[in-house]
């Protein structure tokens, strides 16, 4: 199927194009005919999917087709976790829009807020936002819902991780009923239906994993070592396979600027990006990453939503990470845009649990290997999917 079957514009059919999109991807293929039917809809779709086109294009299509009335009540609200995020999107609907004559602002909390209030009371179509600074926004006046017609959630799961349950409910009150409302997630938990009943009574539901596609392309393998000897294990791994660069995950902030610093003293320039910098900072160490100046970027899974960067060539989990389904996000970063790519997960006897509850979402067992000069005092046990083959 090709993009032009699924109802869209010439001017988005080019940008599109522009772009390098070829054929839709599954969820693109069933979200939007569902969208541009006007029906509400929850989706579970990783990242590596195609997530974003699959709700912008539609928006953009339906945004496009309506007469202009510039006001400062915008017609359609994205929802993000984080500021890096913001930026994403917003830059994705700036491509997607490049031909149509629909406005875009990303806004989000970090940064002096005079210039996005300046950008709002000029009016904008599309406002992608983080709740906080949306909230902000709106008791300063800055903006209004009378004419809003669509609601996105960008990953709900990970709103609700960070603890925005009580924003988006505020912010929810003060949105029109009349309204089509998409909700989008990585894992439809018990917590995101629970949300999705507050936001719509019947939605469509479609479900996209992307695990067992992005699997084939990407190289995960993993290598047992005790938890002390992790940093001499990363360094060693960085030095003796000359890595070009890596996006290296672990679990707390406190843990990125420890890695940094041991990195730094085996003579390994690196930097992290964590909730506790500043929006500045984290704007530049990323520019630096996605430009090759910066190598090794340490990161929070929190503060890695919204890296997007096609050549990517591996990430490294310093920590696994909990849930189970954080890991096929966290892998999905590379071996994007049918490039291939290299995962590899540092593992000790506490991980073993949460190993293989990865496995079992997996449906495989990631591979070992053994390295030299480090010899495991507290064995990792195998997997027990190997027992059932």
């Amino acid at each position: 199927m090709s993009f032009s079957k699924l109802g869209l514009c010439d001017p988005i059919l080019k940008a599109v194009a522009d772009v390098g999109y070829k054929n839709p991807t599954e969820i693109q293929k069933q979200a939007i005919p569902i969208i541009l039917s006007g029906r509400d809809l929850m989706a579970a779709a990783q990242t590596g999917t195609g997530k974003t086109a699959s709700f912008v294009l539609p928006l953009l299509e339906k945004l496009n087709t309506e007469e202009k009335l510039r006001s400062r009540s915008i017609k359609a609200l994205i929802l993000v976790p984080t500021r890096e995020l913001a930026v994403q999107v917003e830059a994705n609907i700036a491509q997607y829009a490049k031909y149509l004559n629909v406005s875009s602002l990303a806004i989000y909390g970090g940064v002096d807020s005079e210039a996005q209030k300046d950008r709002l009371l000029e009016g904008v179509d599309i406002l992608v936002a983080t709740p906080g600074r949306l909230l902000d926004m709106v008791y300063q006046r800055a903006l209004y819902f009378n004419d809003l017609e669509f609601l996105v959630l960008d990953e709900a799961d990970r709103m609700l991780d960070m603890g925005f349950i009580d924003d988006i409910h505020k912010i929810i009150d003060r949105l029109p009923s009349d309204r089509q409302s998409l909700l989008f997630s990585a894992t439809l938990t018990d917590d995101v239906r629970y949300l999705a009943d507050t936001v719509y009574d019947d939605a469509a539901e479609i479900s996209v994993s992307p695990k067992k596609k992005a699997a084939a392309k990407i190289d995960q393998w993993l290598i047992t070592v005790d938890k002390d000897k992790k940093s001499a294990l990363l360094s060693h791994l960085i030095n003796e396979q000359q890595w070009d660069q890596a996006l290296i995950f672990v679990e707390k902030k406190h843990s990125a600027a420890k890695l940094v610093s041991q990195l730094e003293k085996r003579g390994i320039t690196a930097d992290s990006i964590h909730s506790g910098r500043s929006q500045a900072m984290r704007e530049q160490i990323l520019a630096d990453f996605e430009a090759g100046k910066l190598k090794f970027l340490i990161a929070t899974g929190i503060a890695a939503r919204g890296i997007d960067i096609d050549d990517l060539s591996r990430v490294v989990n310093y920590d696994l990470p909990y849930p189970s389904e954080e890991y096929v996000h966290r892998i999905g970063r590379t071996g994007r845009a049918g490039a291939s790519g290299e995962a590899i997960s540092l593992v000790s006897k506490d991980d073993f649990k949460n190993l293989c509850s990865i496995e079992s979402l997996l449906g495989q067992v990631i591979k070992r290997k053994e390295i030299e000069g480090f010899p495991v005092k507290k064995v990792v046990p195998i997997s027990i999917l190997n027992y059932k083959r």
